[in-house]
């Protein structure tokens, strides 16, 4: 009986923190996940090595919530060529545990912003984000991560037009670093 009271107890003292390690804290590590794109392939965030990350948490139905952020990084990366594209990978992580909208649609949403940004889409669907990440439902979230897989930047929600140059600085710098 002692046994089994000493081992309840020790589960609900470091389950909470076990639990907390997978959630995203800007300046720690981001924990490392495993999810697949259209096509079934599957991809990591060392799919990636050595670049600058800029990872899109979308749910469908916000989609182009963040296109003015998302444009603007393009703008930086393509024209202005002041963020070093052999250095930094934008792609997006579909939500699909935040809409009811089927998955062909989904795809079809997702295969139109693959083509507009020349990226990757991934899918995440059985919210393993929400668990490993703490990622919202139902939001759009925004997270930068350095070379070395270190959180610097959480954006939920649309960022402000007055936030776009800031992050896309500290894109800049990372991708000199």
């Amino acid at each position: 009986m002692k046994k089994l009271l000493f081992t309840v107890l020790l589960a609900a003292f470091t389950l909470p923190f076990a639990a907390a390690q997978g959630k995203l804290e800007v300046g720690k590590k981001a924990p490392e996940w495993a999810l697949t794109d259209a096509s079934k392939k599957e991809f990591t965030m060392n799919s990636w090595p050595g670049k600058v990350l800029q990872i899109n948490y979308v749910d469908p139905d916000n989609d182009d919530l963040n296109d003015p952020f998302n444009d603007a990084v393009n703008k930086a990366v393509d024209i202005d060529k002041i963020i070093d594209q052999n250095a930094f990978k934008g792609f997006g992580i579909v939500d699909l545990q935040s809409t009811k909208l089927p998955d062909g649609l989904v795809r079809a949403i997702a295969g139109r912003k693959a083509k507009k940004y020349d990226t990757t889409i991934l899918f995440d669907y059985k919210g393993l984000l929400h668990e490993s990440w703490g990622m919202p439902k139902d939001s759009y979230t925004v997270v930068i991560v350095d070379k070395n897989r270190i959180v610097r930047g959480v954006y939920k929600g649309k960022i402000a037009d007055s936030d776009i140059p800031g992050i896309i600085d500290m894109i800049t710098k990372l991708t000199k670093e």
